[in-house]
């Protein structure tokens, strides 16, 4: 199973083929003066930027240092996340998922690819696969292994299917030794992959 992160100067050739085909399109597109790529690049910076991660690591930042805030996600995510101004789609629930020092969460959608844009940006190649979305139902710890992450055998690994209606976030374990640090510090050690499960939160280090 791939799970390679995207990269944006690929060659044609180094495509999966629905990319090459969405890279001509663009292509026939543009030479036609019917679309502008400088503000396609804006859209796809805002959502990878602006509306991606960083939102969700500045949610996991606050819930790690303010115990009101983590309880209010858990209890509400929906709310909790929207009071920092990240919202998704009318109708579209969120659901906290903790980690602790017995149990890791993973995210998957099995039945297409449901997402949490408001919180995590554009999807990853590999979380719209098919290999990945039922193996990581059938074998999350040895689809962990395959992103490098390897748990102990005693913990327990829970695996959390997203739908349109309900999508999850997972708050990765605050890291040791960052007692006293601010928000806008702890937000750097929060990755997209933390946030899906197949990932732990940067050390501090």
């Amino acid at each position: 199973m791939s799970h390679d992160h995207d990269h944006d100067h690929h060659h044609d050739n180094e495509l999966d083929p629905m990319a090459a085909r969405v890279r001509a399109l663009e292509t026939i597109l543009t030479r036609k003066g019917l679309i502008d790529p400088e503000a396609i690049d804006v859209i796809v910076d805002t959502y990878e930027t602006k509306v991606g991660p960083r939102n969700g690591a500045r949610v996991v930042a606050r819930a790690w240092s303010d115990p009101e805030f983590a309880d209010w996600l858990k209890r509400d995510a929906t709310a909790a996340i929207a009071s920092l101004g990240y919202s998704g789609r009318q109708g579209e629930h969120m659901q906290a998922v903790f980690n602790t020092a017995e149990t890791h969460n993973l995210v998957v959608c099995t039945l297409c690819s449901c997402y949490p844009w408001s919180v995590l940006g554009l999807p990853p190649v590999w979380y719209k696969a098919p290999p990945y979305r039922s193996r990581a139902v059938i074998d999350p710890r040895g689809v962990l292994q395959e992103f490098g992450l390897t748990l102990a055998a005693n913990k327990k690994i829970r695996v959390w299917d997203s739908t349109a209606e309900l999508r999850y976030l997972v708050v990765p374990q605050r890291p040791a030794d960052t007692d006293g640090w601010s928000e806008d510090k702890l937000a750097e050690l929060v990755t997209r992959d933390s946030m899906i499960g197949t990932a732990l939160a940067r050390e501090a280090a």
